[in-house]
């Protein structure tokens, strides 16, 4: 029998379409010495794998993929591409379910434009999601609208704002007080 934990990503990926990093978070079971990491213990090692995987997966088509003993789950965008990865004998369903839910979550919060560019904009989006999706390699939520409810900002209610000649006074005095300190300045 297999030994269970629930410890089923090694690494979640996102590689733009020359197969550079535009994010990665590798994961280690706690308590587990550095050395057993099977290979991705150093940015070079990991930089070798992502070049090989990118390689192996950049032409769209597949979802699933062995690569050098690691189970790779991935999805294409316009111009990147995102991948799980587990262990070589983990249930590629359940990964498959999480990236999923990831990426649904994502387009939501992006409003399904997921590219580079916006995913560089929100970057602090893009780990929020990531983290509410796996938390220290075990997966934790694969609800798509609670992983983009979770993450999403609260939106200024325009109600609650009040402008009234209270409100206009302040504001001009505060400008004429910094024009004035401005002027004294110079």
């Amino acid at each position: 029998m297999p030994n269970l934990t629930l410890y089923t990503t090694s690494a979640f990926l996102i590689l733009d379409s020359d197969g550079h990093r535009v994010l990665a978070k590798y994961y280690r079971p706690k308590g587990t010495p550095l050395a057993e990491a099977k290979g991705l213990s150093n940015v070079k090692e990991q930089k070798a794998f992502e070049k090989g995987l990118w390689e192996k997966t950049k032409k769209a088509g597949g979802d699933v993929i062995l690569y050098d003993g690691h189970l790779a789950v991935y999805k294409h965008s316009p111009d990147l591409i995102f991948y799980i990865i587990g262990n070589a004998d983990e249930n590629e369903l359940m990964l498959a379910l999480a990236l999923n839910s990831f990426y649904d979550a994502l387009g939501a919060l992006l409003r399904n434009q997921i590219e580079k560019r916006a995913v560089l904009e929100n970057y602090d989006l893009v780990m929020l999601c990531l983290d509410e999706t796996i938390d220290d390699g075990i997966i934790v939520e694969t609800d798509s609208t609670t992983i983009a409810s979770r993450v999403s900002r609260p939106r200024a209610d325009p109600t609650d704002i009040v402008i009234n000649e209270q409100t206009l006074m302040n504001a001009y005095q505060t400008v004429k007080e910094k024009m004035q300190q401005r002027i004294q300045q110079l």
